[in-house]
This record gives C-alpha cells, sequence and structure tokens, in this order.
C-alpha cells in the first residue's frame, strides 16, 4: 500500500493523518477567540518525514516504546539483542514501526484503522506481531486505539508520539503552557537516561504537577534529574483508579490560546517530553523551525526499561494473548 494522508472531520476537530508510520500530522481545533489553530507539529509530506533528524513526530511507536537499557531483554531463559540507536540504548523499538507505510483496514469521515505486520526476529524482537491503531474523532477528543497480538512471547510498549504545542504549531516555546500532571511518583533515571528501577515521590521537587504549573517554572533549576535529561524527559507513574478504561492522566493549557488538552489513558505510565534535543534542523508544514523546547509530548506508555525491571508493570505479551490500550486527547477552551 502506499503512503497518502487522510483527513478525519468532525465540527469540533479536524485531524490529517498518514499512514506512514500511522501518524498524526496535524490537528486543528478552535481557540479561546474562535479561531482555528493547528496544535500538533508535522510535516508537509511523506518525503519530509522520511527525511527529518528526528523520525517520530506524531509517530505510533513500536514495538517498545521508549528505551531498553543497552538494547538488551531476556525472555524465557534466552536474551534477545535490539539495536542501539541512542546512545548505550535500544529507542523506541530501534528501527521500530515508525517508519513503515502501514495498511488501512477501515477509512471513515471521523475514523481510520491501520494495521501492521512485523515479522519475526525484526529488530531483533521475538515472534511475529500484528498491531493495529484506531484513531477516532469523538466530539472534541481523538481517540487512539492500540491492539497487539502474537505467535511467540515477546513485549510490547505502544504509544503515540505527538508534539504539541497548544498555542499552534511555530508560535514559540511552550515554557508558558500550564500542565497538571496526575502522578506521586515518577522514575528517577540514571546518566544514560534509562530508569533506575526507583519510584521517586514528586514531592518537594520539580516534577511535582500534582497542581498545574507553568512547564519552565522549574525547568532550569539545576535539579540533577532536569540536568541528565536537560529538560524532562522522564516517565510518570499515573494515579490509577481503574485499570480498564482510560482514566485521567494530564491537562495542559496554551498560555496564549487558551486551548486546553484532557489526556485520558489505561497505560500506567505516561513520558512527559519538553523537546529538549530540538534544534532547529526541520521545518514544519507552517515554515517554523523545531526549535529547542518549540513542543511538548505527553507520551501514554508502559514503564521504560520494563522487561529489565521485573518491579514494574509487565510489557511481556504471551503468545495467542492480545494486547490492548486506549488514549483520548480532549480538546477545549478554558472558561
Amino acid at each position: 500500500m502506499q503512503a497518502k494522508f487522510i483527513t478525519l472531520k468532525n465540527k469540533y476537530l479536524q485531524a490529517t493523518i498518514t499512514n506512514y508510520g500511522a501518524r498524526l500530522v496535524g490537528l486543528l481545533t478552535a481557540d479561546k477567540d474562535g479561531n482555528q489553530v493547528d496544535v500538533v507539529a508535522g510535516f508537509k509530506s511523506v518525503k519530509e518525514y522520511e527525511n527529518a533528524s528526528s523520525p517520530y513526530y506524531g509517530a505510533t511507536i513500536g514495538r517498545f516504546a521508549n528505551r531498553i537499557a543497552k538494547g538488551k531483554f531476556s525472555l524465557n531463559s534466552k536474551t534477545y539483542q535490539l539495536p542501539v540507536n541512542n546512545g548505550t540504548n535500544c529507542l523506541h523499538g530501534g528501527g521500530g514501526v515508525h517508519n513503515k507505510v502501514w495498511d488501512i483496514l477501515d477509512e471513515q469521515d471521523q475514523c481510520i484503522v491501520m494495521q501492521l505486520f512485523s515479522p519475526d526476529g525484526e529488530n531483533g524482537f521475538p515472534g511475529n506481531m500484528y498491531i493495529k491503531v484506531t484513531y477516532t474523532l469523538n466530539d472534541s477528543a481523538v481517540m487512539i486505539d492500540y491492539e497487539a497480538t502474537t505467535d511467540s512471547d515477546t513485549v510490547v510498549n505502544l504509544t503515540n508520539h505527538a508534539y504539541f504545542n497548544l498555542n499552534g504549531e511555530g508560535s514559540g516555546n511552550i515554557l508558558g503552557h500550564t500542565l497538571q500532571i496526575n502522578a506521586d511518583t515518577y522514575t528517577p533515571i540514571n546518566e544514560n537516561l534509562i530508569p533506575t528501577g526507583e519510584l521517586a515521590t514528586v514531592a518537594h521537587s520539580p516534577f511535582d504537577y500534582r497542581v498545574a504549573k507553568a512547564i519552565g517554572r522549574d525547568i532550569e533549576t539545576g535539579y540533577e534529574q532536569l540536568t541528565l535529561a536537560r529538560g524532562y524527559d522522564h516517565n510518570y507513574v499515573l494515579n490509577k483508579v481503574d485499570g480498564q478504561n482510560p482514566t485521567f492522566a494530564a491537562k495542559a493549557i496554551g498560555d496564549k490560546t487558551g486551548v486546553t488538552m484532557e489526556v485520558q489513558t489505561t497505560e500506567p505510565g505516561m513520558q512527559l517530553y519538553t523537546g529538549n534535543f530540538m534544534n532547529g534542523t526541520n521545518t514544519f508544514k507552517g515554515g517554523s523551525k523545531d526549535d529547542f523546547r518549540s513542543t511538548f509530548c505527553l507520551e501514554t506508555q508502559h514503564f521504560p526499561n520494563s522487561p529489565n525491571q521485573p518491579a514494574f508493570p509487565s510489557t511481556v505479551l504471551g503468545a495467542g494473548q492480545v494486547f490492548k490500550s486506549s488514549s483520548v486527547y480532549s480538546f477545549g477552551i478554558i472558561a
């Protein structure tokens, strides 16, 4: 199947999707003045995605989102070696699923279903895996549903890597955005950006977003964890009350537009990334550059390096089992 761009639309939202990486290219919503604003950064063409210095913009990420230390994990007494593409780590599945053209199984005005087959051994992962992603517009929300099956025991961790700026793509940095995260703890990292295994309290630290605050308020405090990652690039352990249905994870507000985004998910964790490695190399679809901290990400997920941390929620998917996960991004304006 060829790569193409698809538009989903209702009276609240307009989402542009491409089956190249099953990715979200752009998302139009109304700001406080009634103007349409594109809150997701992306590129004009598949070629630009292929040539971008970062391949993850808006993409579905797998087979294993985030980092695995040294690209190694053991399962059923066998050790698997994955590509090392991020210092000493495997990041986002190595070659991943973000650079593949997905099959479109169903396409409607407000919904699209895409599927990808990943053969046994691809990027070192065991098992033949089918991954399915469904984007649905439901009033003022974008719903993303994931499903995966395998014929051999394996690990899986799927997310979406949309880069958000609720003031609009190209509107400057995101440090004035207000953010709230429903998490009492997070997973601190070492110098290789790998979780140490500790669950640390957010209390009395720059990681405390339990009460909404500006993203930029504490980002330059010199706190060791922020220095290691050049900002926020950390997994939050979400406070969960329901393991089956999406529950509240975060809420962000654009300080210029008043656009609000609330995130709900079935996943146990969420990565906050504040564009620390963006450096103006790429040009977005609106003509602006991907400058330092001009976007942020809220990646719903299982924890990084989970296959090597038995105390973390398991990412093992057994042969014949079905992995399912749902995340919802709801948009509005401040009252």
